[in-house]
């Protein structure tokens, strides 16, 4: 038979870098693409309360967001306030929210369009009636309190 002869130590060629930008771009489209944005930054705090039985809104693109809570910055007070979008409201204020969360969307959308009551747990039951009240004034009747699912012990 033949001698085989071991030639000395193989090198281990180097990792091409040539496919690394490719990569990078993929995480960064991906991220961009998975990643959703907050909708209005907050000026209440609000806990939401506990709920035995919660449903999830099928089309969140047609709900509009009443906050209800003490403000975040404690020099406003502790009061219970309302926030519409961005800024603090009156109950006075919620018509014309409504109407201009209408005409924001399509047509079509509008008949499917909900309004979520996010409150505190602490909020007085009197605000959040009289957010109901002016909703009904209006015809916004289709109505959601948001909850987290109660935690089964």
């Amino acid at each position: 038979m033949g001698n085989f002869i071991r030639g000395g130590k193989k090198e281990v060629p180097a990792i091409s870098t040539a496919s690394m930008p490719d990569i990078v771009f993929m995480l960064i489209f991906f991220f961009m693409i998975t990643t959703t944005m907050r909708q209005s930054d907050p000026l209440v705090k609000a806990s939401v309360p506990e709920a035995s039985q919660v449903e999830k809104l099928e089309r969140k693109s047609l709900v509009s967001y009443i906050f209800v809570g003490p403000p975040t910055n404690s020099k406003l007070g502790n009061e219970a306030r309302i926030q519409l979008n961005d800024s603090f409201a009156t109950v006075d204020d919620i018509p014309n929210f409504i109407f201009a969360e209408r005409e924001s969307r399509d047509e079509i959308d509008r008949k499917f369009l909900t309004t979520s009551i996010k409150a505190d747990k602490s909020v007085r039951m009197g605000v959040i009636i009289d957010i109901k009240q002016q909703l009904r004034e209006v015809g916004a009747f289709k109505l959601s309190y948001s909850a987290r699912k109660e935690v089964e012990k």
